[in-house]
């Protein structure tokens, strides 16, 4: 006897999402099935059809529970596609968001020029995480090499992971260093997507980010800028001349991080929205010779 087919299953699966208050359940229900079973968009039509064997279901079953308690899709799967990248994910690694891209492609611009003007751009991430930023840049810029640090042994782990599955290993070295700390040399750009959340506000958030997220990567302290604070009194002696300074921000943080980098000598040279019109994203470059 035959099993259910993909179009049931599916249908199956967003009722149930639904059912357990899952705000897109169809949206998920789709993402989980094509990322378990290995389809394309295409092969996801062109298969709704075909019957799943016992295993596939088993399968999509264990990770329809897991939704169900709030682990986010793409913690299920392990994955996640993040610019022109396939990111592993890690317990010890904050989940890239979309938003983290209009980072990313703020900055490549800048990265190519320095690159036709020197011949080179060396890039380093602060709270690298997966990697997904300084590896997206290298994978945007092939004249560009990178430094992903971060606090976590793990969190590194899971960048160099990334970066040898997008074939960029040999220009990314990743170092473990709070900060600065072990960091050595001198770049052309410093980026950061630092813990930003407001310490008192971290236990109120969703499930699925308070739960499966590090701490490390969310908690930004009392008034969330901590690491901004730290990343601006540190940037001045690892920048080349010229240098930039990049974050992704809170959507209220813009005038509280440009006031700390003013502070420290550097003027914002560019402030970018996300998709939804909230300030996402802030350029900074020395504002006097260092």
């Amino acid at each position: 006897m035959n099993g259910p087919t993909l179009a049931e299953v599916l249908a199956a699966a967003r009722r149930r999402l639904a059912g357990a208050g899952i705000r897109d359940a169809a949206g998920d229900a789709r993402t989980l099935l094509m990322g378990l079973l290995d389809l394309t968009p295409t092969s996801f039509v062109t298969e709704s059809g075909r019957s799943l064997d016992e295993a596939e279901r088993r399968a999509v079953d264990a990770a329809l529970d897991r939704r169900i308690a709030r682990e986010p899709v793409h913690r299920i799967l392990g994955r996640r596609a993040f610019s022109r990248l396939d990111l592993v994910l890690s317990p010890e690694t904050l989940e890239p968001r979309p938003d983290t891209e209009i980072l990313v492609d703020a900055l490549a611009p800048y990265a190519e020029k320095i690159v036709r003007a020197t011949g080179g751009c060396r890039i380093l991430d602060l709270g690298t995480g997966t990697g997904a930023i300084c590896l997206a840049l290298l994978d945007l810029v092939p004249g560009a090499t990178g430094v992903g640090a971060d606090l976590s042994a793990g969190a590194l782990e899971t960048a160099r992971r990334n970066a040898d599955i997008n074939g960029v290993a040999d220009r990314f070295e990743a170092v473990e260093s709070d900060w600065f700390a072990a960091v050595t040399g001198a770049f052309d750009i410093i980026v950061s997507n630092p813990p930003y959340i407001v310490r008192s506000v971290v236990g109120t958030l969703d499930d699925e980010v308070r739960l499966h997220d590090p701490i490390l990567a969310l908690d930004g302290g009392e008034d969330g800028l901590d690491a901004y604070r730290a990343i601006a009194a540190g940037a001045g002696a690892h920048l080349r001349e010229n240098g930039l300074v990049a974050y992704e921000i809170g959507y209220d943080q813009k005038d509280e991080v440009t006031a700390i980098m003013r502070e420290k000598g550097f003027s914002r040279i560019e402030a970018i929205k996300d998709l939804g019109g909230n300030d996402r994203a802030l350029v900074f470059i020395a504002a006097v010779a260092r």
